[in-house]
This record gives structure tokens, C-alpha cells and sequence, in this order.
């Protein structure tokens, strides 16, 4: 009892690094893959869609240093990407309706170490689904670009689904339990039709079209393909960083929310 007493609790070191350690990591490394069905989903669809419209005849002309079915190789591993790293995100909305982020809360493990973990398994994540897709183009034959354009538009592409891991964390704190994703599945298939992953955007209307400067998928998109296309116009970089700025922001501010309560 006097030992207990003797304990000075202003008197507790902070673990260096904010807590971080590789346990943390691994376990949500082996949550995250325990997700067979959104990994499937996100390993599968996306190489299925680029089969569908990055084949044929079509797919042979050219766009940039490249063609069409390399312009779509890539719209399509971002997609998977951004399925996968959104997915990763939303995931403290089930840690929270289990109680595990009120036991990390209770543990030295700092709010934004725990994030960034967060997103380091979603940058994996994506880089996985981001890869399937560029070896099915590699098998197939059909995209063609130079080898740096090829590896410059993966970096691109990985460094892009990050904006949509900190739009599934803020997801996640804001819709309940497993309901997340149901509502980002659908969500990001829509901003991927409106961005123009699917669908050229000069294939819409004026109207359709200058509401899809304003989505979230259209700036990484550019981004994403800019090193193929070379074209990257200043708002498509505005859009892409703004995104990201609000997701990432809206994130923090839903977990000092979630964080006080304890």
C-alpha cells in the first residue's frame, strides 16, 4: 500500500514515438485481412472493370505517352485503391461500437500515432489492390506506356488513395457501427462515375461536368494520370489537395470528439 502511495503520477514517462510499437501494427494489419469480402471486392471489381473497358479495339489509341487502355489500367487501380484505403479507414467505426478504441484510449498510444498506423495499413492496403490491377494489365498485354510512366502513375495512384483512408477514419466516426460501408461502397462508386474513372468526363454535360470539377475523385484522378497524359490542370491540383486537407481535417476534429468522452 505504501508503495502505491509512493507513485508520483506526474512522474510517468511518455513512451517514445507516441506509443507506436509493431504489435499495434500487426494486429491491424490481421484485422484488416480478415475483411475477405471488401478485400475480394476491391482485389477483384476493379481488374474486372478494366478487362470490360481497357480491351478491344478501342483500347489501342492513343492517349499521352500511352493508350486508352492504359489510361483506364490506371482510373481503375485507383479505384481499387481508394475502395481498399477508404475501407481500412472506416474500420475504427466497428473498433468503436466493440470498445476497442476506448481501450486503446487507455493505453499510452497518442490519438495521432494511432492514425497514422491507421493509415500506413491503408497506404498497404492500397499498394495491394493497386498492384493487382497493374498485373493484370501487365498479363493482358494491352496497356502500353514507357516503364517510368508505368511506375510513376503506381506512385501517383498510392499516394492519391490516401485521401480516401482519411475519408473513411472521418467516415468512420461519424456513421455507427458497420453501416460505414454500406454507405462508402456505393458512395465511392458514384463519386468514381461523377469524377470520371468510369466514364470520360467529356462525355457529360456542361452542367454534369462542371459539377464534377468540384468531387473528390476528379483532382487525384488527374493526378493519378498525369504522368501518362501530361496534363494536370492547376484546379485539378487545387481539388485534390483541398479534398485531402477536409477529409484529414474533419477526421481530427471527429476524434478530439470521440477522444474527450474519455
Amino acid at each position: 500500500m505504501s508503495a502505491i502511495q509512493g507513485i508520483d503520477p506526474t512522474a510517468r514517462r511518455v513512451p517514445p514515438m507516441g506509443g507506436f510499437n509493431l504489435t499495434v501494427l500487426r494486429i491491424e494489419m490481421r484485422r484488416m485481412m480478415r475483411n475477405r469480402r471488401t478485400i475480394i471486392f476491391a482485389l477483384i471489381f476493379p481488374a474486372v472493370m478494366f478487362l470490360v473497358f481497357g480491351s478491344g479495339d478501342q483500347g489501342a489509341e492513343k492517349v499521352g505517352d500511352g493508350n486508352v487502355s492504359a489510361y483506364v489500367m490506371v482510373s481503375m487501380a485507383l479505384y481499387g485503391g481508394a475502395l481498399i484505403a477508404a475501407a481500412t479507414g472506416a474500420g475504427v467505426a466497428v473498433e468503436r461500437a466493440l470498445g476497442w478504441s476506448r481501450q486503446l484510449r487507455l493505453t499510452p498510444l497518442h490519438p495521432t500515432v494511432y492514425i497514422l498506423i491507421k493509415a500506413f495499413v491503408a497506404l498497404v492496403m492500397g499498394a495491394v489492390a493497386i498492384t493487382a490491377v497493374n498485373v493484370v494489365g501487365l498479363i493482358k498485354g494491352d496497356p502500353q506506356m514507357p516503364t517510368d510512366t508505368w511506375i510513376y502513375c503506381a506512385l501517383a495512384t498510392m499516394a492519391c488513395v490516401m485521401t480516401f483512408a482519411a475519408l473513411g477514419v472521418f467516415a468512420g466516426y461519424v456513421v455507427p457501427g458497420e453501416n460505414v460501408m454500406q454507405i462508402l461502397g456505393p458512395g465511392l462508386a458514384l463519386l468514381s462515375f461523377l469524377g470520371g474513372l468510369f466514364i470520360p468526363l467529356s462525355q457529360y454535360s456542361g452542367t454534369v461536368r462542371d459539377i464534377a470539377y468540384w468531387s473528390p475523385m476528379y483532382g487525384v484522378a488527374e493526378v493519378a494520370r498525369a504522368p501518362l497524359t501530361h496534363e494536370l490542370p492547376w484546379y485539378a491540383i487545387v481539388n485534390a489537395v483541398g479534398w485531402f486537407a477536409i477529409f484529414v481535417l474533419g477526421a481530427a476534429w471527429r476524434m478530439s470528439k470521440d477522444t474527450a468522452r474519455v
